[in-house]
Protein backbone atom coordinates (compact mmCIF):
# COMPACT_ATOMS: atom_id res chain seq x y z
CA UNK A 1 0.00 0.00 0.00
CA UNK A 2 1.33 3.69 -0.76
CA UNK A 3 2.37 5.64 1.79
CA UNK A 4 -0.35 7.68 0.23
CA UNK A 5 -3.33 6.38 0.81
CA UNK A 6 -6.59 7.40 2.34
CA UNK A 7 -6.87 4.40 4.12
CA UNK A 8 -3.96 4.76 6.60
CA UNK A 9 -4.74 8.82 6.92
CA UNK A 10 -8.19 7.11 8.52
CA UNK A 11 -6.78 4.82 10.66
CA UNK A 12 -4.56 7.52 12.03
CA UNK A 13 -7.54 10.50 11.89
CA UNK A 14 -10.64 8.62 11.53
CA UNK A 15 -13.11 9.78 8.76
CA UNK A 16 -11.77 12.05 6.38
CA UNK A 17 -13.05 12.81 2.95
CA UNK A 18 -11.87 12.42 -0.12
CA UNK A 19 -11.40 15.78 -1.16
CA UNK A 20 -9.38 16.54 2.20
CA UNK A 21 -7.26 13.38 1.80
CA UNK A 22 -6.71 14.96 -2.23
CA UNK A 23 -5.89 18.07 -0.24
CA UNK A 24 -3.16 16.79 2.03
CA UNK A 25 -1.44 15.32 -0.95
CA UNK A 26 -0.77 18.65 -2.64
CA UNK A 27 -0.10 19.99 0.50
CA UNK A 28 2.51 17.72 0.77
CA UNK A 29 4.39 18.81 -2.42
CA UNK A 30 4.27 22.37 -1.37
CA UNK A 31 5.77 21.91 1.77
CA UNK A 32 8.66 19.38 0.12
CA UNK A 33 8.99 22.94 -2.54
CA UNK A 34 9.34 25.62 0.83
CA UNK A 35 11.30 22.87 2.85
CA UNK A 36 14.32 23.15 0.69
CA UNK A 37 14.64 26.91 1.09
CA UNK A 38 13.65 27.86 4.42
CA UNK A 39 14.34 24.28 6.26
CA UNK A 40 10.60 23.94 7.95
CA UNK A 41 11.76 20.72 9.12
CA UNK A 42 15.25 18.59 9.91
CA UNK A 43 16.51 17.54 6.11
CA UNK A 44 16.68 14.38 8.02
CA UNK A 45 13.19 13.54 8.33
CA UNK A 46 12.25 15.33 4.85
CA UNK A 47 12.45 11.80 3.14
CA UNK A 48 9.17 10.67 4.38
CA UNK A 49 6.96 13.71 4.82
CA UNK A 50 3.80 11.97 4.87
CA UNK A 51 4.53 9.24 7.52
CA UNK A 52 6.96 11.33 9.86
CA UNK A 53 4.75 14.13 9.99
CA UNK A 54 1.62 14.58 8.00
CA UNK A 55 0.31 11.49 9.77
CA UNK A 56 1.98 11.63 12.68
CA UNK A 57 0.13 15.10 13.04
CA UNK A 58 -3.56 13.68 12.20
CA UNK A 59 -3.74 10.97 14.64
CA UNK A 60 -4.90 14.33 16.79
CA UNK A 61 -8.27 14.11 15.03
CA UNK A 62 -8.70 10.99 15.73
CA UNK A 63 -8.43 11.47 19.61
CA UNK A 64 -10.38 14.53 19.55
CA UNK A 65 -12.84 13.56 16.54
CA UNK A 66 -15.92 16.58 18.58
CA UNK A 67 -13.62 19.52 19.41
CA UNK A 68 -13.89 22.75 17.15
CA UNK A 69 -11.77 25.35 18.26
CA UNK A 70 -7.80 24.38 18.69
CA UNK A 71 -4.56 26.58 18.79
CA UNK A 72 -1.10 25.29 17.43
CA UNK A 73 1.71 26.79 19.37
CA UNK A 74 5.64 26.88 17.83
CA UNK A 75 3.19 25.86 14.27
CA UNK A 76 6.78 26.11 12.42
CA UNK A 77 6.23 23.98 9.44
CA UNK A 78 3.07 23.42 9.65
CA UNK A 79 2.90 20.17 12.15
CA UNK A 80 0.64 19.63 14.07
CA UNK A 81 -1.35 23.22 13.54
CA UNK A 82 -1.57 22.67 9.38
CA UNK A 83 -2.65 19.42 9.13
CA UNK A 84 -5.29 19.98 11.83
CA UNK A 85 -6.29 22.86 9.93
CA UNK A 86 -7.20 20.43 6.63
CA UNK A 87 -8.55 18.25 8.84
CA UNK A 88 -10.46 20.74 10.82
CA UNK A 89 -12.01 21.20 7.18
CA UNK A 90 -14.17 18.42 7.30
CA UNK A 91 -15.89 19.77 10.69
CA UNK A 92 -18.33 23.10 9.97
CA UNK A 93 -17.82 25.68 12.02
CA UNK A 94 -14.02 23.95 13.52
CA UNK A 95 -11.22 26.86 13.29
CA UNK A 96 -7.34 26.65 14.10
CA UNK A 97 -4.93 29.76 15.47
CA UNK A 98 -1.64 28.90 14.83
CA UNK A 99 1.30 30.66 16.48
CA UNK A 100 4.05 31.00 14.91
CA UNK A 101 6.75 33.96 15.77
CA UNK A 102 9.36 32.71 12.77
CA UNK A 103 8.47 35.27 9.87
CA UNK A 104 9.61 33.42 7.28
CA UNK A 105 7.92 30.19 8.72
CA UNK A 106 4.27 32.62 9.68
CA UNK A 107 4.94 33.51 5.43
CA UNK A 108 4.54 29.38 4.77
CA UNK A 109 1.69 29.04 7.22
CA UNK A 110 -0.14 32.14 5.68
CA UNK A 111 0.40 30.82 1.94
CA UNK A 112 -1.01 27.18 2.39
CA UNK A 113 -4.00 28.53 4.55
CA UNK A 114 -4.61 31.46 1.57
CA UNK A 115 -4.35 29.29 -1.08
CA UNK A 116 -6.18 26.16 0.59
CA UNK A 117 -9.12 28.31 2.17
CA UNK A 118 -8.25 26.51 5.54
CA UNK A 119 -10.03 27.63 8.81
CA UNK A 120 -6.90 28.63 10.08
CA UNK A 121 -5.48 31.85 11.24
CA UNK A 122 -1.94 32.59 11.65
CA UNK A 123 -0.71 34.68 14.82
CA UNK A 124 2.79 35.83 14.25
CA UNK A 125 3.56 36.54 17.59
CA UNK A 126 5.59 34.92 20.49
CA UNK A 127 3.66 32.42 22.40
CA UNK A 128 3.81 34.43 25.48
CA UNK A 129 1.74 37.59 23.54
CA UNK A 130 -0.67 35.76 21.92
CA UNK A 131 -2.73 34.47 24.96
CA UNK A 132 -5.02 37.80 24.74
CA UNK A 133 -5.26 37.31 20.78
CA UNK A 134 -7.12 33.34 20.83
CA UNK A 135 -9.54 33.76 23.14
CA UNK A 136 -10.54 30.06 25.10
CA UNK A 137 -9.24 27.20 22.91
CA UNK A 138 -10.97 23.49 23.65
CA UNK A 139 -7.87 22.00 22.80
CA UNK A 140 -4.11 23.05 23.19
CA UNK A 141 -1.38 21.42 20.66
CA UNK A 142 2.65 21.38 20.41
CA UNK A 143 5.01 19.20 18.54
CA UNK A 144 8.92 18.81 19.00
CA UNK A 145 8.80 22.38 20.60
CA UNK A 146 9.90 22.24 24.10
CA UNK A 147 10.15 20.18 27.26
CA UNK A 148 6.85 19.38 29.18
CA UNK A 149 7.39 21.90 31.94
CA UNK A 150 7.56 24.79 29.56
CA UNK A 151 4.64 23.83 27.24
CA UNK A 152 2.82 23.79 30.60
CA UNK A 153 4.25 27.00 31.08
CA UNK A 154 3.56 28.61 28.00
CA UNK A 155 -0.04 27.18 27.73
CA UNK A 156 -1.30 27.74 31.55
CA UNK A 157 -3.70 30.91 30.57
CA UNK A 158 -5.69 28.46 27.83
CA UNK A 159 -5.41 25.34 30.53
CA UNK A 160 -6.65 27.14 33.39
CA UNK A 161 -9.71 28.39 31.53
CA UNK A 162 -10.46 24.52 30.85
CA UNK A 163 -8.31 23.74 27.53
CA UNK A 164 -6.92 20.50 27.35
CA UNK A 165 -3.29 20.12 26.09
CA UNK A 166 -2.35 17.26 23.64
CA UNK A 167 1.40 17.53 23.41
CA UNK A 168 3.46 14.64 21.04
CA UNK A 169 6.27 13.77 22.98
CA UNK A 170 9.27 10.74 22.31
CA UNK A 171 10.63 7.87 24.57
CA UNK A 172 12.04 10.67 27.35
CA UNK A 173 8.38 11.63 27.78
CA UNK A 174 8.13 9.85 31.17
CA UNK A 175 11.13 11.98 32.89
CA UNK A 176 9.23 15.10 31.76
CA UNK A 177 6.25 14.43 33.13
CA UNK A 178 7.78 13.36 36.51
CA UNK A 179 10.01 16.79 36.25
CA UNK A 180 6.40 18.93 35.96
CA UNK A 181 4.53 17.10 39.18
CA UNK A 182 6.70 19.84 41.75
CA UNK A 183 4.63 22.33 40.37
CA UNK A 184 1.65 21.28 37.88
CA UNK A 185 -1.27 19.18 38.94
CA UNK A 186 -3.19 17.46 36.11
CA UNK A 187 -5.77 14.75 34.90
CA UNK A 188 -3.00 12.73 32.35
CA UNK A 189 -3.74 10.38 29.22
CA UNK A 190 -0.99 8.61 27.55
CA UNK A 191 -2.21 7.84 23.72
CA UNK A 192 0.70 5.65 22.17
CA UNK A 193 1.28 7.24 18.70
CA UNK A 194 0.12 5.55 15.64
CA UNK A 195 3.33 6.00 13.57
CA UNK A 196 6.12 6.09 16.36
CA UNK A 197 6.33 2.69 18.31
CA UNK A 198 8.28 4.69 21.23
CA UNK A 199 6.47 8.32 21.07
CA UNK A 200 3.05 9.48 23.08
CA UNK A 201 0.48 11.77 22.47
CA UNK A 202 -0.01 13.19 26.39
CA UNK A 203 -3.22 14.36 26.76
CA UNK A 204 -3.55 16.77 29.55
CA UNK A 205 -6.46 17.92 31.67
CA UNK A 206 -7.82 20.02 35.14
CA UNK A 207 -4.32 21.27 34.55
CA UNK A 208 -3.64 23.85 37.79
CA UNK A 209 -0.54 24.93 39.47
CA UNK A 210 0.69 22.75 42.58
Amino acid sequence: MSSFSRERLQEAAGPVSRETFDRLVAFEAIFQKWNRSINLVAQSTSGDVWQRHILDSAQLAGIEPDAMHWVDIGSGGGFPGLVMAFLLGDRPGASIDLVESNRKKASFLQTVVGQFSLPARVVARRIEDSHVLVSKPEIVTARALAPLSVLLDLSAPWLASGARALFHKGRDYRAEVQETVNRWTFDLVEHPSVTDASGVILELSNVRPA
